[in-house]
């Protein structure tokens, strides 16, 4: 392949994620988004966020999200969480579990014990007919068309629309809550947007 189609690869592929993301305004529930918003705003413990495989790195920076707007949220692993770290969760947290087809059978594991402790799960994926999409309190359907690789199975835009979900969540979970300038100093000194909060800068 010679570097013209590689470039109208990178191209094509850049088209199908930006695309997949602006598509989500028409394709999200607004009733069930606006619902997770809630109930997370309201929350009065702790949001565990779960996924297997390229689920879990998106699931990964959507606990970190979460904590940058002062929703106190942690990754949890998903192997672990069956063999006792499930004893993190507790009657007032958030259950995340984020999967692609709705019936990752690691992710299924957790849920027994959710509902048994009478905490809140909220399904994200791409099927409504699915396991965790019936067990979910809230259920936040996030899919695309298509995947941009070859064989339309490597997650990837549809990753990238899991993230921009939360994304759009977080944001209007600053809106929600009141959250302040002030309060994103005193937990973000660091870096380049540090720098910028501490000096008072725009």
């Amino acid at each position: 392949m010679n570097d013209t189609d590689l470039w109208k690869s990178i191209k094509n592929t850049l088209s199908i994620e930006a695309n997949s993301i602006s598509g989500l305004v028409q394709s999200v529930s607004e009733e069930d988004i606006l619902k997770a918003v809630k109930l997370i705003g309201d929350c009065k413990g702790k949001i565990l966020v779960s996924g297997c495989g390229t689920s879990g790195a998106a699931a990964h920076k959507i606990a970190h999200s979460l904590c940058c707007v002062e929703r106190p949220a942690c990754y949890l692993n998903p192997a672990d969480a069956v063999h006792g770290a499930l004893g993190l969760l507790q009657k007032d947290d958030i259950l995340i579990l984020v999967s692609k087809g709705g019936n990752t059978r690691e992710l299924l594991n957790m849920i027994p014990a959710c509902k048994t402790k009478g905490a809140k799960l909220i399904g994200v994926s791409e099927n409504p007919d699915s396991v965790l999409s019936n067990e979910a309190d809230i259920f936040l359907k996030v899919n695309i068309e298509r995947e941009p690789c070859p064989f339309n199975m490597l997650a990837t835009a549809s990753t990238v629309a899991v993230i921009a979900v939360f994304d759009a969540i977080c944001i209007a979970l600053m809106h929600y809550t009141g959250y302040t300038r002030e309060q994103f100093a005193v937990i973000h000194p660091g870096g380049a947007v540090g720098y910028r909060l501490l000096e008072g800068e725009k």
